[in-house]
């Protein structure tokens, strides 16, 4: 099949390369640098499985042939079988919605190129919104299918994906969900064809539920810290309950990234008059918690605070949204100087705060030393290092 991927974050890499072993694949973006860099074999974001295998498509005349990466929306969209729309749709607080004019354009493209292709959103989207664009351009060759990948492990949960599901029980959406399991390592995967509305859903809820575990056990970790009490004993007390399990335990300064505080301020604006208190109480709990973790560094009166990392998990490249920033920002207002050391920063400054690559100097100039999670860098100067990484994974 013909199959184009719109747009080389997490999720359109990890469908390209994924697809790209038994399909031709173009991957369009508007970035002509990252275009360049995959089409070099150099994988446009942090990840070692999705650098890997566009090395191994390069080095292979057969594959290399059937897969390239354009800028140009004429050449991507014309001869497609299938359409995957990867874009981001970032929260916009004003509107109170995911921005999505990203997929409208493109949508719009394609009813103008090639109206008769199959348009899979891979993208993050509002509930009733895949049916609610369907009726705006009378076009319904659109269907939803939601992603569940791990920010440095997205082509490894395509390869050993926990289920698929299609918003369509059609003969277009059964031939999409066999393409991503004959083209995955897993055997007897789990293939939900839905509603497309119903799928939006569960990709909200499931997100939304995570976000309230990560919640629970940093309000668990604030208890025990607020009373003395070793929060690793209770934890590992609490995860022995097989209902409740020993994983996504580990406490931190607050979920972020890219997909938890959007996704949960969609799932709590898709609610707007329906009764709930769970739901609005897991984007608060972030808020408060954020602001107990400056609370405790500020109480510890330091002098100079240094930031190791905005990154908020090992093997990613992205701080969007990450907590850690907000943290920063209480610190500034209360006039501590802060020092950040992130080496995928380039520039000078970042919110008003010294970025500084040179680790001893990071390390000799900071009073304490914050991050989101330890690394074995920040070993030899553990005493001085203020973390909530108890369990020392993500």
């Amino acid at each position: 099949m013909n199959i184009t991927i719109i747009g080389t974050g997490y999720v359109g890499m990890a469908n390209a390369i994924l697809l790209s072993k038994k399909n031709n694949i173009v991957a369009l973006d508007i970035d002509q640098t990252k275009v360049d860099r995959i089409n070099n074999g150099i994988s446009p974001i942090d990840d070692k499985d999705i650098q890997n295998e566009l090395q191994k498509i390069l080095d292979d005349k057969n594959r290399k042939n059937s897969f390239v990466a354009t800028t140009n929306q004429d050449f991507a969209i014309r001869d497609a079988d299938y359409i995957i729309i990867a874009t981001p749709t970032n929260y916009d607080e004003i509107s109170n919605s995911f921005d999505t004019n990203s997929i409208e354009l493109v949508v719009e493209n394609i009813i103008e190129k090639n109206n008769k292709c199959t348009v899979v959103i891979k993208s993050t989207v509002p509930i009733g919104y895949t049916e609610n664009l369907k009726k705006k351009y009378s076009f319904h060759n659109i269907l939803f299918s939601p992603e569940f990948l791990r920010e440095g492990r997205a082509l490894y949960d395509n390869l050993y994906p926990s289920r698929i599901i299609l918003g369509e029980d059609t003969k277009r959406a059964k031939k999409f969900g066999e393409m991503l399991s004959s083209c995955a390592c897993k055997e007897k995967i789990d293939i939900l064809y839905i509603n497309n509305t119903e799928a939006e859903a569960v990709k909200l809820f499931a997100n939304g539920y995570l976000a309230m575990r990560v919640a629970f056990f940093n309000e668990l970790d604030t208890y025990a810290e607020s009373n003395g009490l070793n929060a690793s004993q209770i934890i590992e007390g609490v995860s022995l309950d097989p209902r409740i399990g020993n994983f996504y335990n580990n406490p931190s300064f607050g979920y972020g990234g890219y997909c938890f505080p959007k996704d949960t301020k969609q799932l709590n604006a898709n609610y707007n008059n329906i009764p709930n208190k769970i739901i609005s109480s897991i984007v608060d709990s972030n808020e408060v918690r954020k602001k107990f973790i400056s609370n405790m560094i500020i109480q510890k009166k330091p002098k100079s605070v240094g930031v190791y990392r905005l990154i908020m998990k090992s093997g990613s490249d992205n701080f969007r949204s990450s907590a850690i920033i907000d943290i920063i920002d209480y610190l500034v207002i209360e006039g501590i100087e802060v020092l950040i050391f992130e080496p995928g920063i380039e520039s000078e400054t970042f919110h008003n705060c010294k970025i500084v690559n040179d680790f001893k100097y990071f390390e000799k100039n900071s009073s304490i030393i914050i991050t989101n999670r330890i690394d074995k860098v920040l070993q030899p100067f553990i005493k001085k290092v203020y973390t909530r990484d108890i369990f020392n994974y993500d």
